[in-house]
């Protein structure tokens, strides 16, 4: 299996050819690729080597032709649907986001445990916790998103696994057990936050 910080790197590259094409290239090496996401060019010749990427040591690569590989790489030329669970602040910061549509991502809908923030017609529907398995199925959805506190966190990956989906986002400051057929990334926004605050102190210390 590809290597997750292989996977990472795609991205950076096909957020970086993004802005190169705004400015008008049409054209690019692997040089000005790697300076632009901090890693070497033969860094960036391996990666695309790996899913059969080859450019030309003369004509470099085609910034539109790329994107587009990259995009089929990493499933973006096809729209993927998710749900979340949780719709308290972060579930409904992460409803309005529309950075996802951009990346190919739609939200379908959101289910929570409270009634009050039911509501079946809004935008982006929010129904209770008890229609997720069957919506899951219905849709053939993939992709979860858990945004609940950390001790309902690990039950709602279990009910998405349960239901069919393949890739879950953890926004729960806690890790969550997984078998191999899911794939869940964590991510503790508190933790994120906490490791800025002492990167900042610790600078502004050694400045003392």
């Amino acid at each position: 299996m590809i290597g997750r910080n292989c996977i990472v790197r795609l991205s950076r590259y096909k957020n970086a050819l993004y802005q190169f094409k705004k400015l008008g290239v049409v054209k690019i090496f692997s040089d000005n690729l790697a300076e632009a996401v901090n890693v070497t060019a033969s860094q960036v010749r391996k990666d695309f080597s790996i899913f059969g990427i080859s450019g030309n040591k003369r004509g470099g690569y085609q910034v539109e032709v790329l994107i587009e590989q990259l995009k089929d790489i990493l499933g973006k030329n096809e729209v993927q649907k998710a749900v979340i669970v949780g719709a308290g602040n972060i579930g409904r910061a992460l409803m309005n986001y529309t950075g996802f549509e951009k990346e190919g991502i739609t939200i379908v809908a959101a289910f929570d445990i409270d009634p009050h923030k039911f509501n079946e017609q809004a935008n982006v529907p929010i129904f209770g916790i008890d229609k997720l398995n069957s919506f899951i199925s219905n849709n053939k959805i993939t992709i979860g998103i858990i945004a609940v506190p950390a001790v309902a966190a690990q039950q709602v990956l279990d009910l998405m696994e349960h239901a069919g989906v393949k890739g879950v986002l953890n926004f729960a400051p806690i890790s969550l057990r997984a078998n191999n057929n899911i794939v869940v990334n964590n991510i503790n926004l508190e933790l994120e936050l906490e490791n800025l605050i002492y990167y900042i102190n610790a600078s502004a210390r050694t400045k003392e």
